[in-house]
């Protein structure tokens, strides 16, 4: 398993300055390869990724809800994958508020290119010679859901955005690898974001063998990640890093 961090940006204003870059996290499993989250900018870091990274020899893409700073990018991916909806392949896992009614993000014109699996919380998706699972629904305003990828002992698990709730650890309660979308510094009862403080919880009950912070804003900017991640290491006892732009992780 490699998971590449193409972009750690969390919030508007660190996407829209690109203080972190905002593209989206690419994986590769069993010589599959996959994207999370392609917001604005992916294709580009892919294309200056070294080694380069090819958007066409992508198999699945998934996007865990429809927010900009996760889907700005998502259908120049797909495009360039199908090469320009000319040929059938590929898979889209996305949540169904992303591809029907009013606030679908994919353009009409790549349905017939990919095949679209909506995600449903809480299930097993077998796609190519791996499996990815979706985590409970979580409290964002939007549709959206975790992804969790089952390895050969444990699983490597995104939390991406939500506000914390009781039940959320125990959402995260079978990984063993968890990458935290942690945006902001101190909490804030009117952002449905994480702060350090959940993400400290989150370590505490979940107990993983190693915890990445990623995605945040810009008090999180200032506070320095890699500094917050030290401490709460000693906190908590987990290992704890704090990604950058191009990071590569070897599980």
């Amino acid at each position: 398993m490699k998971v590449k961090f193409l972009g750690t940006a969390g919030a508007r204003y660190v996407m829209a300055t690109q203080l972190r870059s905002s593209a989206g996290t690419y994986i590769e499993h069993r010589g599959n390869k996959a994207l999370l989250d392609p917001g604005p900018g992916t294709l580009v870091r892919m294309a200056k990724s070294r080694p380069r990274l090819d958007p066409s020899r992508l198999e699945v893409v998934i996007l865990s809800h429809i927010h900009l700073d996760h889907s700005g990018d998502l259908n120049a991916i797909l495009d360039a994958m199908t090469e320009g909806a000319k040929r059938k392949r590929g898979v889209l896992l996305a949540p169904s508020q992303a591809v029907d009614g009013e606030d679908r993000v994919l353009f009409r014109y790549l349905l017939p290119a990919v095949e679209i699996i909506r995600m449903e919380p809480e299930k097993r998706y077998d796609i190519g010679g791996w499996s990815v699972e979706t985590s409970c629904p979580h409290h964002h305003g939007v549709e959206t859901y975790g992804i969790k990828v089952p390895l050969e002992r444990g699983k490597l698990c995104f939390v991406v955005d939500t506000s914390f709730f009781p039940e959320l650890p125990s959402c995260y309660r079978d990984c063993t690898h968890l990458v935290v979308n942690t945006v902001l510094k101190e909490c804030n009862p009117k952002i449905k974001h994480l702060c350090l403080e959940d993400v400290e919880r989150l370590a505490e009950e979940v107990k993983p063998e190693l915890m990445v912070m990623t995605h945040f804003g810009m008090g999180m900017l200032r506070a320095k990640p890699w500094e917050r991640a030290e401490e709460l290491a000693r906190l908590t006892g987990v290992k704890v890093k704090a990604a950058s732009d191009g990071m590569s992780l070897e599980i």
